[in-house]
C-alpha cells in the first residue's frame, strides 16, 4: 500500500531540480499492478554504449528480478539498455512464476524498445509472495517506449514509491577539463531497511564516460559507506537494487578521477539519508559515530547494534537520553569492547567517559539535545583507531500502524 499519512516531518522541503542526463529518457504509466489511480511503472531507456554497475541484496530469498540483474551485470555492449521498475508487487518468493514474469517483461521491453534482452534490467517492489500480473505491464510497453522524455526523472521517482511519503532525488555536477559532468539519482525506501541493503531501489544516472569495471569498483566501495550504513528496522529486503548507469554522453572520461568518485558518493549518501528520513513513522534522524574501535569493521558492528536496538530507538522517540541503552547495545554487539574505556556523547554533551558517568554530565543538557529532529550519538570504544558512521531513525507507534495494515 502507499503510505497515506502526512509527509515525513524529516522530508526535504522540495524535490530537487535534477539535471537531464544525456542519453537517458524516462516514461511512467498507471498499469494497475496493485494501486489504482497512480503511476506504478517506470521505464528508463539508456543510449547505446551505456555501462551499468550495481549492488544488490544478499538475502538468501532475493527476488527473481534481483537474480536476473545480477546475472546480467558486468556485461559490456555497444547496444542500448533499459531499466523497468514496477511498484505494488515485489515478485519475490514466487518460484518459477517469478522467473517467467521477469522473462516476459524483459522480452517485451527488448522488442518494444529495440534493444537486446540481456540489456534490460528490472526491479519490483511491494508485497512478497503474490504472483506478479506482468501482463498489465507488458500491455503498456508500447506506450511507454513511445513516450520517453529526457526530463521525466521526477515522475519516475514518484512511480517507484510504495510506503514512501515523499519522492527522493539527489544530484551533483562537477567540472572536468572545462566540461560539466552531471549525476542524477532517485530512490525509494521507507521500511524493511537494513544493510544488505534495504527495501530500497536506487537508480543513478550520469553522462560521464567510464569503463564498467571502474564504475563497479566505485559503486561497490561507496555502497558500503552509504546504503549499507543505514537501517530503519533491521530487516533486510528480498528486493534491494542499486543500479548506476553511465551513458558517456558528455564525452569526458572519468576513470580514476577523484572528483567524480566523490560526487557519486555524495549523491549516494544523500539518497541514503533521505531513505532514513522517510523511515516508517520516523520523527528523528539519528547519526551514530563510533570511534576507537579495534577496526573499522568492528566500529560498524557497534554502530549498527546501537542503530538497530528497539530500546535505543524508542528512547530516541521519547526524547529520553537513556545512555544505559547505548552501553547495552555496545556490549551485545559481538565486536571487541572494554567496559572501562567506553565513552558516550549525545551531541556535544559528554554523558559517560572511561566506563563511568561523566563528572560533568547534565541530564538537562542531554535531554535538550534529544528534542532536536537531528540527533548525534558519539561512542568511543577506547581500544583502537577503527571508526564508522551509520544512520537510523527513531521507532514510533507510526511504524506499527503502517506495517500492521500493510496488506489491508
Amino acid at each position: 500500500m502507499v503510505n497515506t499519512s502526512a509527509v515525513s516531518p524529516l522530508a526535504p522541503a522540495n524535490f530537487p531540480s535534477l539535471p537531464a542526463i544525456g542519453g537517458v529518457k524516462f516514461a511512467t504509466i498507471a498499469a494497475g499492478v496493485k494501486y489504482q489511480g497512480r503511476t506504478d511503472v517506470m521505464l528508463a531507456t539508456l543510449a547505446p554504449g551505456t555501462v551499468v554497475a550495481g549492488a544488490f541484496t544478499r538475502s538468501a530469498t532475493r527476488a527473481a528480478p534481483v537474480r536476473d540483474c545480477q546475472e546480467k551485470l558486468g556485461r559490456t555492449s555497444d547496444a542500448g539498455a533499459a531499466i523497468l521498475v514496477n511498484s505494488g508487487n515485489a515478485n519475490a518468493f514466487t518460484g518459477k512464476n517469478g522467473t517467467a514474469s521477469v522473462n516476459a517483461i524483459t522480452d517485451a521491453v527488448a522488442q518494444a524498445c529495440d534493444i537486446p534482452q540481456e540489456r534490460v534490467f528490472t526491479s519490483s517492489t511491494g508485497v512478497i509472495g503474490e504472483p506478479l500480473p506482468h501482463d498489465r505491464i507488458t500491455a503498456c510497453l508500447g506506450t511507454l517506449c513511445k513516450n520517453t522524455l529526457a526530463g521525466g526523472i521526477a515522475d519516475a521517482a514518484k512511480a517507484i514509491m510504495t510506503t514512501d511519503t515523499f519522492p527522493k532525488g539527489a544530484k551533483a555536477e562537477i567540472e572536468i577539463d572545462g566540461k560539466t559532468i552531471s549525476i542524477a539519482g532517485i530512490a525509494k525506501g521507507s521500511g524493511m531497511i537494513a544493510p544488505d541493503m534495504a527495501t530500497m531501489l536506487v537508480y543513478i544516472f550520469t553522462d560521464a564516460k567510464i569503463e564498467q569495471d571502474a564504475l563497479q569498483t566505485l559503486v561497490s566501495a561507496h555502497n558500503e559507506q552509504t546504503f549499507n550504513c543505514i537501517t530503519v528496522d533491521s530487516d533486510t529486503s528480498t528486493s534491494d537494487s542499486l543500479i548506476v548507469a553511465a551513458t558517456g554522453a558528455s564525452g569526458v572520461t572519468v576513470d580514476g578521477h577523484e572528483g567524480f568518485g566523490a560526487a557519486l558518493r555524495n549523491v549516494m549518501q544523500d539518497l541514503a539519508h533521505q531513505v532514513v528520513r522517510d523511515g516508517e513513522g520516523a520523527t528523528k534522524f539519528v547519526e551514530i559515530t563510533v570511534t576507537g574501535a579495534a577496526s573499522d569493521a568492528d566500529a560498524k558492528v557497534h554502530g549498527l547494534s546501537i542503530a538497530n536496538s528497539p530500546l535505543v530507538k524508542t528512547a530516541v522517540a521519547g526524547q529520553d537520553p537513556n545512555w544505559g541503552r547505548i552501553v547495552m547495545a555496545v556490549g551485545k554487539s559481538g565486536a571487541a569492547a572494554d567496559r572501562d574505556r567506553l565513552s558516550i556523547r549525545f551531541g556535544d554533551v559528554e554523558v559517560a567517559k572511561d566506563g563511568w558517568r561523566s563528572e560533568d554530565y547534565s541530564e538537562e543538557a542531554a535531554a535538550a539535545h534529544m528534542k532536536n529532529e537531528n540527533i548525534q550519538i558519539g561512542v568511543d570504544i577506547g581500544i583502537g583507531s577503527g571508526k564508522a558512521t551509520v544512520w537510523t531513525c527513531d521507532l514510533t507507534h507510526g511504524y506499527i500502524t503502517i506495517n500492521a495494515d500493510y496488506r489491508s
